[in-house]
């Protein structure tokens, strides 16, 4: 029986009308069992005989006596839980400072494990089992405990605060109800709190969009941020390649300079050096016609000194330098003219890197464009990737559909812009005739197509080789000092700017300023008219490498 009584818990004890442990246990003949006074108090309440659990139907009220077995199983399962709740109190620890005590217990307080709202009293788990298996006592409100429990008491009428007054937004007691606030509105506070509860849920929800959106804000600033060093690394590399080539420059001039002086203090020291020699050389040969002079003045032999006197009265041979001196170097100007150079040199080198950092910026707004076979002339011949296109010489069959230019050699890329930048480069090498741009998506692509803003273009041209204009109502011709092979397209929406470079160049050829964009912008571009053979090189939109 022991043995038996380990496997059993509590629920085999319950009765499925009361919901306790069986009091007085009666078996009926289906079976199964319950309280006495439960069945008892069921059958008299209803018309017929039915078992609550499998619903049979017995015709003839049965006469239930009191299970003696399941009595004395419940009997010994009510010892053994009474045990195992003085075992299991013992092992409960105390109540700590923070914690609520048990109001039940003596001595000792133990740490309460529930708060009773009805009794207004909390419990540790030895005083807290009679609200777990009396029947009457399960259907108080029990909660995690909470001192001052007095507080939810109506301090006027000493009374449980169960309403809650929605006139007055505050907790009463039933007295308060029917005497001080008789003419309020009133709702049970299980009701005010489900309301209040999901309005809290309403609010922890709002707090957390709200601090949900706050992260993404800071992830946008950090990103920002991010953005901002990262320009600010581009810009100081630029700077310094900027810079260092200026610094180059004018270290080269200065060298240049300082050489062109030093060779004029060169030169003059040649000639100096020359004249100094050549004196040198008459002054030793005058010595030497002295020397032979003083030896013959003071001979004795009169046939001799007057066979060698008229060779020797005569003075050798020299050079008249009376005006004969130096040319000193002219160093006026020497300056001012390397600083002017210099000037010019800065100037078109700056120039040129100028152009070389305003193409890095528009080429990091670079896009990857195909042409759309939809929008392509019937004469014009695409390639498979879609970056390709010339002219042929054989008309497709293709329907006239509303996208497709007619009779006009145009074809349009996929790619739109609506906002933001774009940037994208065509080969143009070995072409005679091109027109490359931007249009937007409402323009007229049938009959003859004025190239115009006005009629939404923004392109170039090449004709006859090397005319190349902006085309604005009537072309516009452009003066380039080299024939582009790759042509940069650029498009600022916001700004209205359009602009065309010369990549190899590193030069803007050309620009577009204050356009009105308000429609989406396509990649234009026209490889002209064959010309029997000699227009056939295709347009090709390349890759985009970052010049150096």
């Amino acid at each position: 029986m022991s043995a038996a009584n380990c496997l059993l818990s509590e629920d085999q004890f319950l009765c499925c009308i009361c919901l306790d442990v069986f009091t007085d246990p009666v078996t009926t003949p289906c079976g199964h069992n319950f309280c006495k006074n439960c069945i008892t108090a069921h059958w008299n309440s209803n018309d017929q005989y039915l078992c609550p659990m499998c619903k049979e139907t017995f015709y003839v009220r049965p006469y239930l006596k009191v299970n003696t077995f399941i009595s004395e199983v419940v009997s010994q399962f009510r010892q053994k839980a009474q045990q195992k709740a003085s075992s299991s109190s013992s092992e409960q620890q105390a109540a700590k400072p923070g914690e609520v005590p048990c109001d039940v217990c003596t001595g000792t307080k133990l740490k309460a494990l529930k708060s009773c709202l009805v009794c207004l009293t909390s419990y540790c788990e030895t005083h807290l089992e009679p609200h777990l298996t009396k029947s009457g006592l399960k259907r108080h409100q029990l909660m995690d405990p909470v001192e001052n429990l007095e507080d939810r008491m109506c301090m006027k009428h000493d009374k449980p605060l169960e309403l809650f007054c929605k006139t007055d937004q505050t907790c009463v007691c039933l007295l308060c109800s029917v005497l001080d606030h008789k003419t309020h509105e009133f709702v049970p506070l299980k009701e005010e709190y489900e309301g209040k509860k999901a309005e809290l849920g309403k609010t922890e929800a709002e707090m957390q969009e709200m601090i949900q959106k706050r992260r993404l804000k800071i992830q946008e600033i950090k990103h920002s941020v991010d953005l901002s060093e990262e320009a600010a690394d581009r810009e100081k590399a630029e700077g310094v390649q900027v810079f260092t080539a200026l610094k180059e420059s004018v270290e080269r001039s200065l060298n240049e300079l300082i050489e062109t002086i030093e060779e004029k203090q060169r030169t003059t020291e040649k000639q100096a050096e020359d004249f100094i020699k050549e004196l040198e050389q008459e002054i030793s040969e005058l010595k030497k016609r002295s020397s032979e002079v003083e030896k013959l003045s003071h001979s004795e032999d009169h046939l001799h000194l007057l066979q060698n006197f008229l060779s020797l009265k005569a003075a050798p041979p020299t050079k008249d330098w009376t005006e004969v001196s130096v040319r000193l170097p002219s160093y006026e100007g020497t300056v001012v003219k390397a600083v002017a150079q210099l000037e010019e040199t800065l100037r078109k080198q700056m120039k040129k890197l100028f152009a070389e950092a305003e193409l890095k910026k528009v080429q990091q707004y670079a896009v990857d464009v195909t042409l759309d076979p939809d929008t392509a002339n019937i004469w014009l011949i695409l390639s498979d990737d879609g970056k390709q296109v010339n002219c042929g010489d054989v008309r497709k069959n293709l329907p006239d559909n509303p996208e497709r230019f007619s009779p006009s050699l145009c074809v349009l890329g996929k790619q739109s812009l609506s906002s933001g930048r774009f940037y994208f480069e065509v080969q143009v090498k070995r072409k005679t005739d091109w027109d490359l741009g931007v249009v937007r998506e409402s323009i007229n692509r049938k009959g003859n197509i004025p190239l115009s803003p006005e009629d939404g273009y923004w392109t170039m041209c090449l004709r006859n080789r090397n005319e190349y204009s902006a085309c604005n109502n009537n072309l516009v011709r452009l003066s380039l000092k080299s024939r582009p092979q790759k042509v940069g397209v650029f498009v600022d929406y916001e700004e209205g700017l359009v602009s065309f470079y010369d990549v190899d160049a590193v030069a803007l050829i050309c620009s577009f300023t204050g356009c009105s964009f308000t429609e989406k912008l396509y990649p234009y571009i026209s490889p002209g008219l064959n010309h029997d053979g000699i227009n056939s090189a295709p347009l090709i939109i390349c890759p985009v490498n970052q010049t150096v």
